[in-house]
């Protein structure tokens, strides 16, 4: 009875600390490749600076899990918060003195925060019940809808705010993100008592004489040896490179047609996919079961990445795709995540949820660094006929695991 009130508790403070966390990094991203294009006068790099944030997420996933490992889940994720902000201080100097270099450096530092946000999910499900396990992950993704459906729209709002104050256009947003990174360190660091992790017995002092690479090839060794787990983290990440590819380009795509000031409400809709139907999705993968949900993700993915390429100049089209590409991805990381925590023992769980996240943000970095360049030499449907192809391959691997639980051990 005890942990299920710290349970209520510890998704409570999660939801606060990620309607903060994701305001910030939505916010920031919605307006990356814009502000790069402008700084470079063309499309081919203006992925990079989206790239280098995910690298900055990837980078940070296994220090940061190992941190919690041995110092409980509010001190990794706090740390993670502090040094985006960081980095989002570090983007304004970056976008306002057109150096370009440098604001790609200060995203890489600013996608540590996101890392966090990444992580919030885990944390979640530490003390939750099997049986409640998804719902748990998915309450937590859920309210990141609030903050990230504001995040996007704001960003409009405070960039003709800045042009009004002489900054460079699309750099004032980068506040955004410095100020919600903010404000989720400091709910995460005062609230997030007692820390779940503990409770859970899963903390390991002994964590702090591991490195990151020698952590990541344990945790890999012990994800190949359960194929839910494989399935699990390779549905989260091809479902990740899926909505990147497409999502980094999209403003851009839509500027081409005359539609920029359209782009920042298709990437709220995306966002509301994302994470607005969350908890319905988490409910349902407890009831019928993670292999389903995948199923469905898979499916809605590719429907989102079909519509899209076939949206040509009508805009509404666009609108919808971009939804449902969302909606898609949300059913691949919640159910993917319950999966994967439930296939590992509490000693490996902690260390495989990093890799996790290091092996989603290594492909979307891969994804968003190439997006630029594929939309400029081969054009924006070649993105989307590229999620299709992923949400297919996502869909089979699910059948293919689900199918060898039900044969017979010989």
């Amino acid at each position: 009875m005890e942990s299920q009130i710290i349970q209520r508790r510890v998704v409570g403070v999660l939801m606060a600390t990620n309607a903060f966390g994701y305001a910030a990094f939505v916010a920031v991203v919605a307006i990356a490749g814009l502000l790069a294009s402008e700084m470079t006068g063309g499309d081919t790099l203006a992925g990079i600076p989206a790239a280098a944030a995910t690298m900055g997420t990837a980078i940070a996933a296994t220090p940061l899990a190992l941190r919690s490992k041995r110092r409980g889940r509010r001190s990794g994720l706090r740390l993670g918060y502090l040094i985006g902000l960081g980095g989002a201080a570090l983007g304004l100097l970056g976008g306002q003195t057109e150096l370009f270099w440098l604001f790609v450096l200060a995203m890489a530092i600013f996608g540590v925060g996101n890392a966090s946000n990444l992580q919030n999910r885990f944390t979640a499900a530490d003390l939750a019940s099997e049986e409640k396990r998804a719902s748990s992950i998915a309450m937590v993704v859920w309210v990141g809808t609030l903050g990230a459906v504001i995040g996007a729209p704001m960003s409009v709002w405070v960039n003709r705010r800045g042009l009004d104050l002489g900054m460079a256009d699309w750099v004032s947003p980068m506040a955004l993100g410095f100020i919600g990174f903010a404000f989720a360190a400091s709910v995460v660091g005062f609230f997030l008592r007692p820390d779940p992790l503990e409770v859970a017995g899963g903390l390991d002092p002994e964590a702090e004489r591991a490195r990151p690479l020698r952590e990541a090839r344990r945790s890999s060794i012990a994800v190949w040896a359960s194929p839910r787990a494989r399935l699990a983290i390779g549905a989260m990440a091809l479902s990740q490179m899926a909505m990147v590819a497409v999502m980094t380009m999209t403003p851009l795509h839509m500027r081409d047609h005359g539609h920029a000031e359209l782009s920042t409400l298709v990437i709220s809709v995306h966002v509301l996919g994302m994470f607005g139907f969350a908890p319905l999705i988490g409910r349902w993968a407890d009831r019928v079961g993670r292999m389903k949900a995948l199923w469905i993700g898979a499916a809605t993915l590719g429907l989102g990445t079909f519509a899209s390429v076939t949206a040509g100049y009508v805009p509404g089209l666009i609108f919808l795709g971009l939804f449902l590409l969302g909606l898609g991805w949300s059913f691949a990381l919640i159910a993917g995540s319950a999966l994967l925590t439930e296939s590992l023992p509490i000693s490996e769980r902690v260390g495989a949820q990093g890799l996790a996240d290091v092996t989603m943000s290594l492909l979307g970095a891969v994804a968003a660094f190439s997006s630029g360049m594929v939309k400029e030499a081969a054009g924006y449907h070649w993105l989307a006929n590229f999620g299709t192809l992923t949400a297919i391959l996502i869909f089979f691997a699910a059948v293919r695991v689900a199918k060898a639980q039900l044969e017979p051990a010989t």
